[in-house]
């Protein structure tokens, strides 16, 4: 099949003049608008509790600091080198780089895989990726045998090589997509591989520059729409991939500061982590949970019109990263988690009076009146830990992340009992949601990089930032380190049972 990179080819003139249109208004409201100013100071704000930490059984290699921290002494003494768990073991280790998601998938033919990007921050991890051996790009596994990860290609096509937060998989359709960005912004390349005929070799079906620009994405559950957006470049598109060998946009929109999305399971609804109003001036510091109504977009009627149903904050907020949806007992919930902690670089700016937003449950069976739940939160998130926690640990000093969240997930949307989180110093975090308004941790997994790489000097602690994927019925988890590569754990000592379907 040859592959058409024109979208001249795709579309009419016209279209492809406003699209270019679009670009250009983005990128001057991105050159305007990335300079990262203003502190949501957290004097005074009601922060929620920190979750009940986990109770370890056998086997375990506990925290010796409060739930979550990984202090300069265990550096110092060798113990953070030996890695944490709790009610977990390792199963299997692949690579040195990871990136933001891990997504499974079996394929036609009964094979079982694994796809994690495997970059945070394109060009500037190329070197130690070159020098680790493993490649670019998405890289993909056969996940056949969990003990042994065999690699089986490197994904390296322009959307791939540097996705940033937007490599998401349609399951239904057996579609693997992602988009060329950055966290500023980068030219909208959308790359789109057939892995339900072999997941082990995924066919690349399409790289067209249909998605204006990147940074993340979210697909209907019909397969049928991806949504892509850009937060420097302030941009959301929709694009119908009916034919994933040519994507056609069908809805554009600029002056919008989205970050990950996720559609209901009827494709009406999109569910977005909203930066900020960027009219406003305080892009990152007046965000939350938007609510759209898609359905014009779902329904594929001419020139769309997408409407805001509810805007919903809280007052620990930092940058809101993906709403995750699932179900409980007939009613609508997301699992929204928060990215970073101090997103300000300003002068005098430190980590205690930055909020860090960790996650939380919101039940969303009203849209016009979402309400949180409950929260989940480790106690170094909490303002009384972070008061110098720079000189306790050597990552802690991070600018824009440190002891903050990620990326969460659920094993399946209907009725899952367990979360799992990737808390960036803090590894793999998992959480029994059993009684939704009183979630408590039950598990964790942290393995720390302790010795300095020549080929990527800045990197210390862990680097936890990857969207989890599950493997139900062996009870395991399987997550990325952006510092050490990619990680397989099962849940021990009677946790697994947790993944168990009702």
């Amino acid at each position: 099949m040859v592959v058409d990179n024109s979208i001249r080819s795709r579309t009419s003139r016209r279209a492809a003049l406003r699209r270019l249109a679009l670009a250009v208004t983005a990128l001057t409201a991105a050159l305007a608008g990335l300079g990262l100013t203003g502190v949501m100071s957290a004097t005074g704000s009601s922060f929620p509790a920190a979750t009940p930490e986990a109770t370890c059984g056998p086997g375990a290699r506990p925290e010796t600091d409060i739930q979550g921290r990984v202090p300069q002494r265990d550096y110092d003494s060798g113990r953070a080198a030996r890695g944490y768990r709790c009610n977990t073991r390792p199963v299997s280790h692949q690579g040195r780089t990871g990136g933001f998601k891990v997504l499974r998938y079996t394929d036609a033919r009964g094979h079982t895989c694994a796809f994690y990007d495997s970059t945070l921050l394109f060009p500037k991890d190329a070197p130690f990726q070159f020098t680790s051996g493993r490649g670019l790009g998405v890289v993909v596994l056969d996940m056949d045998h969990p003990r042994r990860p065999r690699k089986t290609a490197n994904l390296v096509t322009p959307g791939m090589d540097t996705p940033h937060e937007s490599v998401l998989l349609n399951q239904r359709r057996g579609l693997l997509g992602a988009v060329s960005g950055n966290p500023g912004t980068a030219p909208g390349v959308l790359d789109l591989y057939d892995v339900r005929s072999s997941c082990r070799h995924p066919k690349l079906l399409s790289s067209t520059p249909t998605a204006v620009l990147g940074h993340e994405s979210g697909w209907s559950p019909d397969g049928l729409t991806f949504y892509a957006s850009s937060t420097g470049g302030q941009t959301l598109v929709a694009l119908d991939l009916t034919d994933p060998t040519a994507p056609k946009p069908i809805f554009e929109q600029a002056g919008v500061n989205y970050h990950g999305m996720r559609v209901s399971a009827d494709g009406r609804t999109l569910y977005v982590a909203n930066i900020g109003d960027s009219s406003t001036g305080a892009r990152f510091s007046s965000g939350g949970l938007r609510i759209l109504d898609v359905s014009e977009i779902q329904d594929r009627k001419p020139n769309p019109q997408v409407h805001i149903i509810k805007d919903l904050s809280w007052p620990e907020h930092s940058i809101p990263q993906v709403p995750q949806p699932f179900t409980r007992n007939g009613r609508d919930y997301l699992l929204e988690v928060d990215e970073y902690a101090n997103y300000s670089l300003t002068a005098g700016a430190d980590q205690a009076r930055a909020p860090v937003g960790a996650a939380r449950i919101i039940d969303v069976t009203d849209p016009k009146q979402p309400r949180i739940v409950s929260d989940l939160r480790l106690q170094v998130h909490q303002p009384s830990a972070r008061e110098g926690a720079e000189k306790n640990d050597p990552g802690a000093d991070i600018p824009v992340q440190g002891y903050a969240g990620h990326y969460c997930s659920v094993p399946y949307q209907k009725n899952p009992k367990v979360v799992a989180c990737s808390m960036i110093l803090s590894g793999l975090r998992v959480f029994d949601i059993s009684h939704l308004a009183e979630p408590r941790e039950v598990a964790y997994f942290n393995k720390p990089l302790t010795t300095t790489r020549a080929d990527n000097p800045t990197a210390t602690g862990a680097f936890a930032m990857s969207q989890p994927a599950w493997d139900v019925k062996r009870h395991s988890i399987w997550y990325s380190d952006g510092n050490s590569g990619f990680y397989d754990v099962r849940l021990t000592n009677g946790t697994g049972r947790l993944l168990d379907r009702p």
